[in-house]
């Protein structure tokens, strides 16, 4: 399986395609790539029945794309808690050493990688992260730009992202925060937020309101 269709598995699971059908669009932003790009990506893989697909509503993993998705996730997710508990890498900066690690790591090793961290049950930035036989809790959480005007909420997760989350670092937007929806723009689509617990009003840009996990 080629890295490119392993980025997409990943980001399906993310976006919650093990349950629920995800948008062309998601997919295009949260890859940043073209959406005409994500079409043929989904086609191929729908043929290696990795995803199911309905015509303008979004593609879901198939139980074989599941299974895929979750060891992938489950070895890029732990070195990533290795990478930030362990040897104190910064948060942003992990992502693409632990894509290497991913790819070289063998079941054996990452158990017990698993079990020297003590077992974790979210990555650094949130993600779920299954156990050995396939185990977890999944989210049921929201994207920020679908939570309603006047809505308080509680940041769950973050999309895996280096730029997203070194700008999340620069505003100390934090997983637990406790926000209030102020507004939604309707032209730009940025949302404007306040932290409840600093006070502060935020406004956090469409692309990256596409990145935060809510619930």
């Amino acid at each position: 399986m080629t890295p490119m269709k392993e980025d997409y598995l990943k980001i399906i699971f993310e976006l919650g395609g093990a349950d629920k059908l995800i948008s062309n669009k998601q997919i295009a932003i949260s890859l940043n790539i073209a959406a005409g790009s994500v079409t043929e990506m989904v086609n191929k893989m729908v043929d290696e029945k990795l995803v199911t697909h309905e015509p303008y509503s979004g593609v879901q993993l198939t139980a074989k794309g599941k299974r895929y998705a979750e060891e992938l996730v489950r070895k890029h997710r732990i070195w990533e808690s290795f990478l930030v508990n362990t040897l104190h890498y910064g948060i942003s900066d992990v992502h693409d050493e632990a894509e290497l690690l991913e790819h070289v790591t063998s079941d054996k090793m990452i158990d017990h990688l698993d079990d020297f961290l003590g077992n974790p049950k979210r990555c650094p930035h949130g993600g779920v992260i299954p156990d050995r036989n396939g185990n977890y809790h999944p989210d049921h959480d929201k994207i920020l730009t679908e939570a309603k005007d006047g809505e308080e909420v509680i940041v769950n997760r973050f999309i895996d992202n280096h730029d997203l989350l070194t700008l999340l670092g620069d505003i100390k937007l934090d997983i637990g925060d406790k926000l209030k929806i102020v507004s939604h723009d309707p032209f730009e689509g940025s949302v404007t937020v306040k932290n409840l617990t600093d006070k502060k009003n935020l406004v956090i840009g469409y692309k990256t309101a596409h990145y935060v996990f809510v619930r």
